[in-house]
C-alpha cells in the first residue's frame, strides 16, 4: 500500500470515528433531555391539587336560625300527616334533615329537605348516609321561596309567623288539593288549622289543601 492509501484510510477512519461519538454523544444528551422533561412532567402532576366540588355560597341570610325540631315533634308531625311509601315529602327549613330522614326511615317516605344553609346540608346529607336513606331522601341548597312544591304530598314547617304568612300564597298557588301542611309552633294567620296538637309542650298544627280557597284567603 502506497503513502497516499494510507494517509487516505487514516483520515477516513478518524473521520467515522469522530462522527460515531459524536451521534452517541447527540443521543445521550437527547436521552437526557427526554428523560428530565418526564421528571418534571411528573412531578407537576403530582404537584397539582385535585379540586374538589365546594357548596355554593349562601346567596343571602336564612329567614330564620336555626333550631332542631325536638324528635318527639318530628315524630308527631309525622304521624298527624299520617306520611306512607308513596308520598312525596318537602321540609322548607330542613336544617339538619331529621324530618325528612326520620319519615324516610320509619315510613319508607321519599323526601325533599330545602335549605339555604350550605352547612346544614352538608350536615343533612352527612346523617342520611348515616341512616342509610340516601337513595330515598335529597338535600337542595337553596332559597325556600323559589322552590317548585308542586310535587309534594306533605310539607312540613319550622320557620317563624312572618315566614309562614309570606309562604302561604306559594302554598295555595303551587301544591295540589289534599296535600298536608305541618307546623312546628307557628300557625298561619287566619287560615285556621284543621288541628292543632301539643306535645311536650310544643305546638303542632295541621292543615289540608283545600278544593277551593275560603274568600278570606284568596
Amino acid at each position: 500500500m502506497n503513502l497516499r492509501k494510507i494517509l487516505l484510510v487514516i483520515v477516513v477512519g478518524v473521520s467515522l470515528t469522530s462522527w460515531g461519538f459524536t451521534g452517541a454523544a447527540t443521543q445521550k444528551l437527547d436521552l437526557n433531555k427526554t428523560l428530565k422533561q418526564s421528571s418534571l412532567t411528573a412531578q407537576a402532576e403530582t404537584l397539582t391539587p385535585t379540586v374538589t366540588p365546594q357548596t355554593k355560597p349562601q346567596e343571602r341570610p336564612g329567614d330564620v336560625p336555626y333550631v332542631a325540631t325536638p324528635q318527639p315533634v318530628v315524630d308527631a308531625m309525622l304521624k298527624v300527616t299520617k306520611v306512607g311509601k308513596n308520598d312525596m315529602l318537602y321540609d322548607l327549613g330542613s336544617g339538619d334533615g331529621r324530618i325528612v330522614i326520620t319519615a324516610a326511615k320509619n315510613y319508607g317516605t321519599r323526601g325533599v329537605g330545602i335549605d339555604i344553609s350550605p352547612d346544614r346540608i352538608k350536615e343533612a346529607n352527612e346523617n342520611a348516609q348515616k341512616v342509610g336513606v340516601s337513595d330515598r331522601v335529597r338535600f337542595i341548597q337553596q332559597d325556600l321561596f323559589n322552590t317548585d312544591l308542586s310535587e309534594a304530598t306533605v310539607v312540613t314547617l319550622y320557620l317563624l309567623p312572618e315566614v309562614n304568612l309570606k309562604l302561604r300564597t306559594k302554598l295555595f298557588q303551587q301544591l295540589k288539593p289534599g296535600t298536608r301542611i305541618v307546623s312546628h309552633a307557628f300557625d298561619m294567620g287566619d287560615w285556621k288549622p284543621q288541628q292543632t296538637l301539643k306535645v311536650n309542650g310544643k305546638t303542632i298544627y295541621y292543615w289540608v289543601i283545600p278544593e277551593n280557597l275560603p274568600a278570606n284567603l284568596r
